[in-house]
């Protein structure tokens, strides 16, 4: 009984943890020094729940969402059914991934944690570019309406730009809060927690590099 009270405890504290993330990122980054199995769990749904909106808002600035209602016999209703399911796939892709070149950069650096707790800092950092799916993006649909997913239509003017820039600021809020997060789970100091992230970008790159050469290959 006590063990199960502790669980819905330890529980309830990660979710408020994923709230707090946005405003207390060094305590919440802090708190996953704790690798325990119980912890790990408990994380388990916040983790989820951020990385999969944070996923739908990644699969909605791709090129294909710009296009999606060019074709008149998609509606607003498969648009929102293909960002769901998009969104999981992006999230779990990024999840795993830039955990893993979170991990080895860490590693490389003489970091000792394990390749979970990297994904799970992944996840939590995540939080700004799932924030902005529940901001910027209702603004946007409110503001250009089905055009956001139309090719040339009235988002491509300077109130596109904003809308653009804008979604930018919560991506580079995230990137900020990656960095804190890695700062915060090793106890390294910025210089060598700024490297961590440069080495795990680099990785990312390259990545993307292979694949875009790839693809040029295949055509």
């Amino acid at each position: 009984m006590h063990a199960r009270a502790g669980q819905i405890s330890l529980d309830r504290a990660w979710l408020l943890r994923a709230l707090l993330v946005l405003q207390s990122p060094r305590a919440v980054f802090s708190a996953l020094r704790d690798d325990s199995e119980d912890g790990a769990q408990a994380r388990q749904e916040p983790l989820l729940a951020i990385t999969w909106l944070a996923g739908i808002a990644g699969v909605l600035v791709t090129p294909v969402a710009r296009t999606l209602l060019d074709d008149p016999a998609r509606d607003g209703l498969i648009v929102a059914v293909w960002a769901f399911i998009g969104g999981g796939i992006y999230a779990a892709a990024g999840y795993w991934l830039l955990g893993a070149l979170l991990y080895g950069a860490a590693r490389a650096l003489g970091g000792q944690g394990s390749y979970r707790r990297a994904r799970h800092v992944v996840g939590f950092a995540a939080a700004p570019v799932a924030l902005s799916l529940l901001t910027v993006w209702p603004i946007g649909i409110a503001v250009f309406g089905g055009d956001l997913f139309r090719s040339g239509g009235s988002d491509s003017g300077n109130g596109g730009s904003v809308f653009g820039w804008a979604a930018l600021g919560f991506v580079a809020w995230a990137v900020l809060l990656l960095a804190i997060g890695i700062r915060a789970v090793h106890g390294w100091t910025w210089p060598r927690s700024l490297a961590t992230l440069v080495i795990a970008a680099a990785g990312l790159a390259a990545l993307a590099g292979l694949a875009e050469a790839w693809t040029r290959l295949l055509h």
